[in-house]
């Protein structure tokens, strides 16, 4: 017979604050959806450099979280399994885009990619121009979302120890295939989680894209450059491309919570 679970009761007081917080979230949703002009929706969202914009930033998005789970997935376990010298200071500089301004980030990647930047002059060399590219917006989504899965895997390794990688390796299986047959079991819900985080910050990117990347119709301006853009000049638009982006990111948000819940 199940024994049912008992929950320890939480102060009143703790509800006053949650629900202040959660008003913080919403009333500003609110007040956006109560500023959409309904009649005139699809109209104001169906402008060619409204559908380039979100299609670029989904494509971008895309590819930008490819290249966080390629590279975050081996900084993670780096950061969780193995110790040496100046891991803690590593393990800072990785993060460092979760504190930074993302214009700094631009700046940074400008001043190493751009067309005189560290490595931009060599790259150039070789007929290869990155900054103010498409590739510049994928490079910059891509700066300012690893840390995000690295956070996450890092905290689901952590959590799932290394036990059962232990007896795989004591019974004779070798480190790729512990990892493939161990591991990632273990931390597909942290990995999914943690790639879901870095699609949604690089969809909604910003400052490091409009340094890096500039504004160029198709081809660099995402939908954040766009809903900025028509700010200036169509304030409705830029409400209903807002609205857009909001939607997108939840309906991501909610299936990946859907599949990383067991």
């Amino acid at each position: 017979m199940a024994r049912a679970t008992r929950h320890v009761g939480l102060p009143r007081w703790v509800f006053v604050p949650a629900a202040v917080g959660a008003l913080f979230v919403v009333l500003p949703l609110l007040a956006m959806l109560d500023r959409v002009r309904w009649g005139d929706f699809l109209g104001l969202i169906s402008s060619d450099s409204s559908v380039d914009a979100l299609l670029l930033s989904l494509r971008t998005s895309a590819a930008a979280t490819l290249l966080c789970v390629v590279l975050g997935v081996p900084m993670a376990l780096v950061l969780a399994r193995t110790s040496f010298p100046g891991q803690q200071l590593l393990r800072s500089l990785v993060l460092l885009p979760l504190v930074l301004p993302p214009v700094v980030g631009g700046i940074a990647l400008l001043y190493t990619f751009g067309r005189r930047g560290l490595l931009g002059h060599t790259v150039d060399v070789l007929g290869l121009q990155i900054a103010f590219s498409t590739t510049a917006v994928v490079m910059a989504q891509t700066f300012v979302a690893l840390p995000f899965l690295v956070v996450s895997l890092e905290g689901a390794l952590r959590t799932a120890g290394g036990r059962y990688e232990a007896v795989a390796a004591t019974l004779g299986a070798r480190p790729t295939t512990v990892f493939r047959r161990v591991t990632l079991p273990l931390v597909l819900p942290g990995l999914a989680s943690g790639a879901v985080l870095s699609f949604a910050r690089a969809l909604g990117e910003f400052g490091a894209t409009i340094t890096f990347a500039g504004s160029l119709q198709g081809v660099t301006r995402t939908l954040p450059l766009e809903i900025y853009l028509q700010r200036e000049t169509d304030a409705d638009a830029a409400v209903a491309l807002s609205l857009v982006l909001v939607v997108v990111a939840v309906v991501v948000i909610g299936l990946a919570r859907t599949r990383a819940t067991p």
